[in-house]
């Protein structure tokens, strides 16, 4: 009856073995570390010898997977940001107003001159010459309305046409501003997520919040200031008609029109269309790069649909000039030389190449759809988190050391027993977390702590059943196996309910409440294994060296 299986027997220790292995790395953090940010660098910009020699300094055949410490641990950046989805229906109505201008231009004798009128952002207002066509001038307006694409946006349109007398009005319906909203910030999330992943920071958190807010928390970066320069630049690159160039920035652009600052040349102001013939979102790939006089820029490479819209543009515009703006600022405005096939160029200016870099990086993660307001934002420094691991350590330690001397003088040398699977069970929890690439945050080591003190209570419970069979007199070894068969209902019962609350609390929690329960789920899953079937294969190991007659639990 306590025979177990040489098959089982090898499994076990593999399965150890394996947990241990993928455990290792974490002993020498710094050195593994290193180690893979020297790789991930050689990948980007090449090799050189200094990071040839630190990527030389952890084996590659060894596992380099660690347990990634989260901002309360590393320290980093913590920003609270809102989204300014007000700043999407100005640019919808901005984009609208050459298709609607374009449909009008037809219905000239019916509705006769149009010309767009200031208005409220978000508005847009058309004149017509003559009122008595405004039926018709609202039939093509609403001609141009597409369904509201959202789940609850039914058979609603996402534009409203409105006509008083001479002028027409245009806004969004209020389907469209809702889902509006929705793909706004879900797009920003993107985007944030994607310019972060873009500088190599190491499992950030960008989590939305509410409405139109969103939760970024980097570890590992120098400062809250240097992660808004990440992600707080909208990096929306227009191509835009030059009507004419001033030096007067109070100049009146006249309508559809607007006025932009020079980057390079101060006291310079362009006078531009508004709406763009391509823009950044026609964007495939941007990278760093040098012009012919090798200065940093920038090359730039568009998609099928926006390479035929820039060469069309080019060829029937030479001798035009036609402005590149980055961010509501002209960075340069060349003169069309000759037609541009193939939807290539090159981006120049007073770029350093750090610059050139990051704006490569911006350009390619994409451009933010709407202005970010940084509601909240803190620092929390490396010392502050050196803190939190050392109080995390002194408290896995105390929690150790009280569960092993309890075990021990309870129960004896069952209680060694229990012990060792108990250290068994953590190097398992961490080489799980090093496989999965897992955050270990300050709650993350409270679920570690609590996984201690509940690891040993399947061994309580089996150590308890094992000496209420003793008092049969059944016989050492049938006590055994009665102990573990009568207490495995009750371990499970209490593993699986306890699993399935850190599984509520994954899926419903947010930042530290996840990371706690990704270290009690992970906890719960190891302790049982360790109880079940580590103890019982180390009591079977001792048992068959020995052969006792009697038992001391």
């Amino acid at each position: 009856m306590m025979q177990i299986d040489l098959w089982k027997r090898v499994v076990i220790w593999g399965i150890v073995a394996l947990g241990l292995f993928y455990a290792a790395p974490n002993l020498f953090y710094g050195r593994v570390e290193g180690h893979n940010d020297a790789i991930q660098a050689i990948e980007m910009q090449g090799a050189n010898d200094a990071l040839t020699a630190q990527a030389e300094a952890w084996p590659e055949w060894l596992p380099s997977g660690l347990v990634n410490l989260g901002l309360d641990l590393r320290g980093g950046a913590h920003l609270l940001a809102e989204v300014e989805v007000t700043d999407v229906y100005e640019a919808r109505m901005t984009a609208l107003w050459p298709e609607l201008r374009d449909a009008l231009r037809p219905e000239r004798d019916t509705v006769g001159a149009i010309r767009r009128q200031n208005a409220e952002p978000g508005v847009l207002r058309v004149q017509i010459g003559e009122p008595s066509g405004m039926a018709r001038a609202l039939e093509v307006a609403r001609g141009l309305a597409q369904p509201v694409v959202s789940l609850t946006g039914g058979a609603t349109t996402d534009i409203v046409v409105t006509g008083e007398g001479d002028v027409l009005t245009v806004q969004l319906s209020e389907a469209e501003m809702i889902a509006s909203d929705d793909r706004t910030v879900r797009q920003s999330l993107e985007i944030i997520r994607r310019r972060i992943d873009e500088v190599g920071t190491r499992e950030p958190t960008i989590q939305r919040q509410g409405s139109d807010r969103i939760l970024i928390q980097v570890p590992g970066i120098g400062s809250a200031s240097e992660l808004k320069e990440i992600i707080g630049t909208t990096a929306q690159l227009t191509f835009q008609p030059v009507v004419s160039r001033s030096s007067n920035p109070d100049e009146r652009p006249g309508i559809g029109n607007e006025v932009l600052p020079s980057l390079d040349e101060e006291g310079v102001y362009y006078i531009l269309e508004e709406a763009p013939v391509v823009t950044g979102e026609d964007l495939v790939d941007a990278q760093p790069s040098f012009d012919q006089n090798g200065r940093p820029a920038v090359t730039f490479r568009f998609g099928a649909s926006g390479a035929r819209r820039f060469g069309d543009y080019t060829a029937e515009n030479i001798g035009n000039p036609f402005a590149i703006v980055l961010d509501d600022e002209v960075i340069s405005a060349p003169v069309i030389q000759s037609h541009i096939p193939g939807g290539s160029g090159i981006i120049t200016g007073n770029f350093t190449v750090e610059e050139s870099t990051q704006l490569a990086v911006l350009l390619r993660a994409g451009a933010l759809p709407a202005e970010l307001s940084f509601l909240e934002e803190r620092t929390i420094g490396p010392e502050l988190g050196a803190d939190s691991i050392e109080a995390g350590k002194i408290a896995c330690i105390v929690a150790f050391a009280a569960v092993m001397l309890f075990m021990g003088l309870s129960y004896g040398l069952f209680g060694i027993f229990a012990n060792i699977a108990l250290l068994v069970n953590v190097a398992l929890i961490f080489g799980l977390l090093s496989i999965i690439g897992g955050t270990l945050t300050l709650p993350g080591i409270a679920g570690i702590v609590l996984t201690i003190g509940m690891a040993v209570d399947a061994n309580v419970l089996v150590f308890e059943r094992i000496r209420e069979e003793l008092k049969t007199a059944r016989g050492p070894s049938r006590a055994i196996q009665l102990g573990y068969d009568k207490a495995l209902s009750a371990i499970l019962d209490a593993n699986i309910t306890t699993f399935i609350v850190a599984v509520i609390l994954f899926a419903l929690g947010s930042g530290p409440v996840r990371g706690f329960a990704i270290t009690l789920g992970l906890g719960i899953m190891t302790s049982v294994f360790t109880a079940i079937f580590v103890t019982r294969l180390l009591i079977v190991m001792w048992f068959e060296r020995r052969r006792p007659k009697t038992l001391e639990v």
